[in-house]
């Protein structure tokens, strides 16, 4: 009796655990059959929710912006911020991948919200999910809505550009048409260079290469516009060239001395005409047969002298002008010459200003030592090195890049005229100029961003002057443009600092901080009255 009690107890406890079971069973199914039911409508719902969720995060962003700007807008006067206002526009508008990169970062986080809401019942987030994509149209209106607004802002911007460029007087003369005028005219000097010094033992000259201000397509003067042209020159026959550094310039920018050395020329080709080698034959020989050596004409000792090149250079030109088909309708005006040829040429309705520079070039690459100084009292036998083809060539890239209506050489043309007697160079103007267009996309230099870039010209050379340092941009710049070829030692150098003269002369710091301040005040002004 004890073992069926036993058995009948066991039997009733095995019934209830496997009703318990088959209810466990049936809730597991029917809580499956719910998710499964939810994850359905989920799939349904959960790209428009996060569309929504993305359109009210991008208007939120924009309205926060704008209300930005309005606020900078209430200023007087013209200060940093109100221009930064000014070109907020602009970054909305161009900011579209930041947009993306918070949209789908909170993307993630609505992934993560939803999945943990799953377990507190899904037929809310579904139901609200639905109200807002029923408000989707609302959210679409408030969003072209800020589009307007900022579209209005950048009319605006528009408009201000325009006022200070009307206010300002650019140059009347067509650069463009000056620099065709001036090629077409190196062309034909060229071409008698060639006839005239060919048997001759002065240096070679090359083609010109149009350089300096006129051919970046820029001038700081308004009229008197000079038109730079630097001409190669090679050696002549028997003779080579050997660039030495000089002691006085290793620390920051370079001088050079051109050393002539004679070359035997007796087994070579040219004994075919007639030439007498320098070395090997009797002096009274090639006194009596030859012309002189290069040596004892334009060198001082064994260094060519840039002052008595630059004589011989504006006797050559005077004797071929009258041979040119421009002086039968231009009048020419040589100008004294001292390390380089100047000369006008007029016609009775326009003018040209030429400047002839002449150098030598290092190696294959686009540096050159040049008879233009740096300083006002340069010696004959110095050549400096020069920069400014690598410049030119730089400019050139950025203006096969550059939209039509960029103003990048407006800004350049209007600071540089701005500055004028306040001390800072044109050239200090321009370094900081290269520097930020090196930078800046050349999409932000168009005439809604030209405030925003006069000031972003105006605070660098306040930075520059604060902290006394300038870098040259050419010099130890490895991130140049694959088509500016520097020599090696060029590339690699370390970079020369142009506000040298500021570290060692405290006095000079501090006038060139007062300068500054004078320049920002002109440039406040002006920016005000264009409002």
């Amino acid at each position: 009796m004890e073992v069926r009690a036993k058995l009948q107890e066991e039997k009733i406890r095995l019934e209830r655990e496997v009703e318990q079971l088959v209810l466990v069973k049936q809730g597991v199914l029917a809580w499956g059959d719910l998710l499964c039911s939810a994850w359905q409508h989920w799939q349904v719902w959960a790209p428009a929710g996060l569309l929504l969720l993305l359109l009210a995060l991008r208007h939120t962003w924009r309205k926060g912006s704008l209300r930005r700007e309005e606020q900078g807008e209430g200023h007087d006067g013209v200060n940093e911020e109100e221009v930064e206002n000014v070109d907020a526009y602009e970054e909305d508008v161009g900011n579209e991948d930041g947009y993306e990169d918070v949209g789908n970062e909170d993307e993630g986080d609505s992934d993560m919200e939803v999945e943990e809401d799953d377990s507190d019942g899904r037929a809310e987030d579904v139901d609200d999910a639905a109200n807002e994509v029923g408000n989707e149209a609302g959210n679409a209106a408030n969003v072209n809505d800020a589009g307007n607004q900022v579209e209005e802002y950048r009319d605006r911007a528009d408009n201000f550009g325009r006022n200070i460029m009307q206010r300002i007087q650019w140059p009347v003369q067509d650069l463009q048409e000056g620099c065709m005028w001036t090629r077409t005219l190196m062309e034909h000097f060229a071409i008698y260079f060639r006839r005239v010094l060919s048997n001759s033992f002065y240096p070679v000259l090359q083609g010109a290469i149009g350089v300096g201000s006129a051919f970046e397509g820029w001038s700081p003067r308004e009229q008197d516009v000079v038109y730079q042209v630097l001409i190669p020159m090679t050696p002549p026959r028997g003779h080579s060239f050997h660039l030495e550094l000089g002691t006085a310039g290793q620390r920051h920018l370079r001088n050079f001395q051109i050393r002539v050395q004679q070359e035997c020329t007796c087994t070579s080709e040219k004994q075919g005409e007639n030439m007498l080698c320098f070395l090997h034959h009797p002096e009274e020989e090639l006194r009596r047969h030859q012309d002189p050596s290069l040596l004892h004409t334009l060198c001082t000792g064994s260094y060519l002298d840039v002052e008595k090149t630059a004589r011989w250079f504006y006797q050559v030109v005077r004797a071929i002008w009258p041979a040119l088909l421009e002086s039968h309708h231009w009048h020419l005006v040589l100008l004294p010459p001292r390390r380089s040829c100047q000369f006008k040429v007029t016609n009775g309705r326009e003018s040209y200003r030429i400047e002839m520079l002449f150098g030598v070039r290092q190696g294959n690459s686009d540096v050159f030592v040049s008879s233009q100084p740096r300083q006002a009292h340069t010696s004959s036998t110095i050549w400096p090195e020069s920069y400014a083809v690598a410049e030119m060539k730089f400019f050139r890239y950025i203006a096969r890049r550059a939209p039509p209506d960029s103003l990048h050489l407006k800004c350049l043309q209007f600071f540089t005229r701005l500055q004028l007697g306040l001390g800072f160079s044109t050239y200090t103007i321009k370094t900081i100029v290269m520097h930020l267009l090196s930078i800046l996309p050349v999409s932000q230099w168009r005439r809604r961003n030209f405030v925003r870039r006069l000031m972003d010209i105006s605070e660098s050379l306040r930075a520059c002057v604060e902290i006394r340092r300038l870098n040259h941009f050419i010099v130890g710049n490895q991130r140049l443009p694959g088509g500016i070829i520097l020599p090696p030692e060029v590339l690699m150098a370390r970079p020369c600092n142009l506000f040298h003269d500021l570290v060692m002369d405290p006095v000079a710091h501090s006038q060139a901080m007062s300068q500054y301040v004078d320049l920002q005040h002109w440039l406040k002004r002006i920016l005000k009255d264009g409002q």
